[in-house]
């Protein structure tokens, strides 16, 4: 190495990123050590190509190189079993005190989360505009039929203007749902400073959604505790919660089943480390397989789109959850098997 390149080397180690120098020789000549735990202990010293195998870096350090001009790229890295993304710069710097004679720095910036970010924003629009472009063929078909060959037929007529008001009710519960979480993610940083009777809210869910449960043939048990149960938060949030788990329990639990609704206080929960109260709402139903349990939370994440749709579900229910949830510094837990029935607990701190 140099006495320039050692300078450069030592300047290196200031980079608080993955950093590298590639020599005339495409040899790496200086290294940081964020870029040894990026591409190994043993990499000083060999040329950069059978290190950086990936072609676009390999094409841009060696542009660089000849032509000394700037050039970005991507790498394609692994952190365990995660994909990794890094955005590369390539700076042709001069050895100190030569006129002729310099090296490429190579630093690597981990973009992983912009891209996972982006990637989501495009899920996301794709998403709604498959949930949203439905229903809304569904109407215009229907208001076609209405305007051509069932325009006298006054069975057709009222069979159709039901099924369209059922898809206008889908679309108005979706955008709903967008606004919630739309409104949730500004306030996400909000803590809310309300005080909330926990109790009182569950019965008042309750009484709601008696005539859902009464449909379905579905018992509701609820046991309050001997003592009042408050906690600091967002009254209409907290429903919020209550009535997406109680309303999927008793649609996705099984016909003339059980739903029961339990709150418990902990001084010291072991999740929060404070004092705590944990409501669960546990359903008798056929159980999700717990491969889908780490994406129930997603978005418009379904474990049967099908029925979830032929019951007015969006797929934003539990997503809704999850935010109200964080932003009252809680917890959501889902346990289930298949055949077992499914267990949602939310903690949040008293």
């Amino acid at each position: 190495m140099t006495n320039g390149h050692a300078g450069q080397a030592g300047l290196l180690e200031g980079v608080p990123l993955p950093a590298l120098l590639v020599g005339p020789s495409k040899h790496i000549v200086a290294t940081n050590s964020e870029a040894r735990d990026l591409l190994g202990k043993g990499i000083d010293t060999r040329h950069f190509a059978t290190i950086l195998r990936q072609p676009q870096l390999v094409s841009a350090i060696e542009t660089c190189l000849s032509g000394q001009q700037p050039q970005v790229t991507t790498y394609q890295g692994t952190a365990g079993a995660q994909d990794t993304r890094f955005e590369v710069t390539c700076r042709y710097v001069m050895e100190a005190g030569a006129a002729s004679r310099g090296a490429v720095m190579v630093v690597f910036r981990d973009v992983t989360d912009l891209a996972t970010a982006g990637q989501m924003r495009r899920d996301f629009v794709a998403n709604v505009s498959h949930e949203l472009r439905t229903p809304l063929t569904a109407l215009t078909g229907f208001i076609e039929t209405l305007r051509g060959p069932a325009r006298d037929d006054a069975a057709a007529r009222d069979r159709f203007l039901a099924i369209m008001q059922a898809e206008a009710g889908r679309m108005n519960r979706l955008i709903g749902d967008l606004l919630s979480l739309s409104r949730l993610e500004r306030d996400g940083r909000v803590r809310p400073n309300g005080r909330v009777d926990l109790c009182g809210a569950i019965e008042s869910t309750l009484r709601g959604l008696g005539p859902v449960a009464a449909k379905r043939g579905v018992t509701l048990d609820w046991q309050p505790p001997a003592d009042p149960v408050e906690i600091t938060g967002d009254g209409d949030q907290i429903r919020q919660v209550l009535t997406n788990l109680i309303e999927n329990a008793i649609k996705y639990g099984r016909e003339g089943g059980t739903v029961s609704i339990r709150l418990a206080q902990s001084d010291h929960d072991q999740a929060l480390r404070r004092p705590a109260v944990h409501l669960s709402v546990t359903d008798d139903g056929p159980g999700i397989d717990p491969v889908h349990l780490p994406r129930l939370t997603e978005r418009f994440y379904r474990v049967d789109s099908h029925r979830s749709r032929g019951l007015g579900g969006t797929g934003l229910g539990l997503a809704i959850v999850k935010h109200i949830v964080n932003r009252h510094r809680g917890r959501l837990k889902i346990a289930s098997n298949v055949g077992e029935g499914s267990v949602f607990t939310v903690i949040l701190p008293i």
